[in-house]
This record gives structure tokens, sequence and C-alpha cells, in this order.
């Protein structure tokens, strides 16, 4: 039996260390009180499950206006992929980016040409880490200006330029052919023509991405439609916090799911963000005044969401793959 490697070690170490994290916060807010919150939303949450497919469908759409004309799947497609690869990047310890391989795969198998699926999920990841950088600055000036705190605004600001240098150098080095330039460096080391095929395809991948950068109106529109998923994503917490009848403005909830979504972000190693997204929760609650019990079970609801969609995706994944293999075990048999 292969010994496990140093990545799935780390991420089972992170995994156990979310669990542990989660399991001490659960406690310290007292168990009993935070599930006599969260049952109070008893059968509303499944109104919560079913919001959240608005978001992404309009993701869905910030992806699908990538796409050129003659290679642009049907709309529902590709809500289908895109609600399959959040799954995946929601409940699988593969980090945040595992969801985008697999909705890029997904194109591809639909008949997607592979530099066109890989590109418009490459562009769009880009730009989405400029949206959401954009997203939570507006969230950290609604909370100072609400709080009056201001403790936590410098590490969250150097925070937001850590990952805009971040957006701008993946941008440029997209834009300057880093795929091609991968190809050669292995083609190099590889010491065989073999592998100039790797060198052409990484060449292809480059001018798709110039080209689909190149196409402004889709650009503006895949982050015109990821503001909108981020704002109507956060009526999803507005909804929750009246469900469970806590402070429930849209200026929280916008708060909320803005600090939120950074702080799971900052902690993408974690499977699922365990522990650290419910961290979030009680901190950012904390200094809009939502109790710590209310806070933990608004976590929980969050959590309920993506395990009530998160399953059947990851379902009809494995489903998918399974009937790939099938198919080519059947016809290598044939053979």
């Amino acid at each position: 039996m292969k010994a496990p490697g140093k990545i799935q070690i780390t991420v089972w170490l992170l995994g156990l260390a979310g669990a542990a994290l989660f399991t001490g916060l659960l406690i310290h807010q007292g168990v009993g009180q935070v599930l006599d919150a969260f049952a109070t939303g008893e059968w509303a949450i499944m109104g919560i499950v079913v919001y959240h497919l608005i978001p992404i469908f309009l993701d869905a759409l910030a992806w699908w206006v990538l796409f050129p004309n003659p290679d642009r799947p049907p709309m529902l497609r590709l809500f289908w992929m895109r609600w399959i690869g959040e799954s995946v990047s929601t409940l699988v310890p593969s980090a945040a980016v595992g969801g985008d391989i697999v909705r890029a795969r997904l194109a591809a198998i639909r008949g997607v040409p592979l530099p066109i699926a890989a590109g418009t999920v490459l562009v769009d990841l880009t730009l989405g880490i400029f949206i959401q950088a954009g997203f939570t600055l507006l969230g950290l000036v609604l909370l100072a200006d609400l709080t009056g705190k201001t403790s936590f605004v410098r590490p969250t600001l150097i925070g937001i330029v850590i990952a805009l240098f971040a957006f701008a150098g993946f941008y440029f080095v997209q834009r300057m052919g880093m795929f091609r330039f991968i190809g050669r460096i292995v083609s190099r080391l590889a010491g065989s023509s073999d592998w100039q095929s790797l060198v052409q395809g990484g060449d292809t991948l480059d001018r798709t991405i110039r080209s689909l950068y190149a196409r402004r109106r889709g650009v503006v529109g895949c982050c015109a439609w990821t503001i909108g998923s981020l704002v109507i994503g956060s009526g999803e917490i507005w909804l929750a916090l009246w469900i469970l009848d806590l402070p429930d403005s849209f200026l929280n909830a916008l708060i909320l799911q803005s600090m939120v979504l950074t702080i799971r972000s900052a902690a993408f190693p974690v499977p699922a963000g365990l522990g650290v997204q419910e961290g979030g929760y009680l901190v950012v609650g904390n200094l809009l005044g939502i109790p710590g019990e209310g806070a933990f079970a608004l976590a929980l609801v969050a959590r309920a969401r993506e395990i009530g969609l998160g399953i059947p995706g990851l379902i009809s994944w494995q489903l998918i793959e399974a009937r790939r293999f099938l198919r080519a075990r059947a016809a290598a048999t044939v053979r």
C-alpha cells in the first residue's frame, strides 16, 4: 500500500485542526444554546438552501458571458457545472481551486474546446479575486462606520493589498504567456521532442486567454454578474438572520457576507474552512451585536446549506465520472 504523501498528510492535519477548532468554539458557546438557536429556523432553513441557487445562477452567468459565441454552451448546462464545481470546492478537501478544475473538465467533456474551457475558468477565477477584494473593502468600510471600531482595519487592508498584488501578478503572467513558458521549461528539462505538444498546447491556451481578456464586453459582464452574485448572496444571510430572530438588517448581512468570505478565502488550505468560517461568524457577529450562540447558529445554517446543495452536486459528479469509466472500460474490452 502506498504511503500517504506530504500534501495528503498536511490536508488531514489541517482538517483535524479545523474540526478541533469547530468543536472548541461550539463547546465555548454552549452546545445546548447553539442548538436551541439553530432549531428556531426549523424547516425554513430549506428556503435558504433553495435561495442559494440564485447566486449560483448569477455565478454561472458570469462564466457564460466569457465564452465566445461559437463555443458558448447552453446556460442551464453551465449552471449545472457551476453547481457541481461549488459542491466540490465546498465539501471536498482539495483546496478551493478543486471545483474550478472540475467545472473546466465538465465543460470539455460536454464538447467545449479544452483551451476555451480552461481559459474561461482561469479568467473567471482571476476577475473573481479582484471583485472579492473590492467587496471586502466595502464590508470593511461599512463595519468600521457602523461599529466605530478600527483595530481590525489595518490587518484587513494589508490582506486586501496582498490579494490585489496577487491578482495583478496572476493577470500579467497570463497576458505574458505563462503556459507556453512552463511548457518550454518542462520540455527542456525532459530533453525530449515528445514534450513539444505541451509547448504547443500552452501557446494555444495563452492565445485563448489573451483573446478572452480582449473581449471587453465579456470581461465587464463577468464582473457585473459576480458583483450581483455577492450582493444578492447577502440576502441569504439576511434571511437566516430573520429566521433565527437575530438583528436582521441587510447591512449586517452584507458585512457578514463580505467579511466571512474573506476569512474563509484566507484560510483556503483548511478543508471546507472548518472551524475558521465559524470563528469568522463569531468575531464579526460580536462586532455587530449578535450573541455568540446566535452567530454560531448562523454558521450552522451556512453549513446546512452547503451540505444540502453540496451532497447532491457531488453525487451528480461521481455518476458522470462512473459512467465515463464504465464506457471506457467497455470500449477497451471490445478492442
